[in-house]
């Protein structure tokens, strides 16, 4: 149930990388840094499944121009 869920919290993040939830607050953060800067809303301590997923195992679905079209 929960990969139907949009977002990730930090928890499910940490189990995922097998990091600390204090590291996964970082990667979150980061994460939502980037969707920031592209104009995106973005919820502290939950990080979109999709965009995660991209930037973590380079599955990335992006347009000639960079843009991230996942949100």
């Amino acid at each position: 149930m929960k990969s139907e869920q949009i977002y990730m919290r930090a928890q499910e993040v940490a189990d995922e990388l097998g990091v600390s939830v204090a590291y996964a607050y970082k990667v979150i953060r980061t994460l939502n840094k980037e969707l920031e800067e592209r104009g995106f809303i973005v919820l502290q301590g939950r990080v979109d499944r999709r965009f995660f997923h991209e930037k973590m195992y380079a599955t990335k679905d992006e347009g000639r121009d960079g843009s991230y079209a996942g949100v």
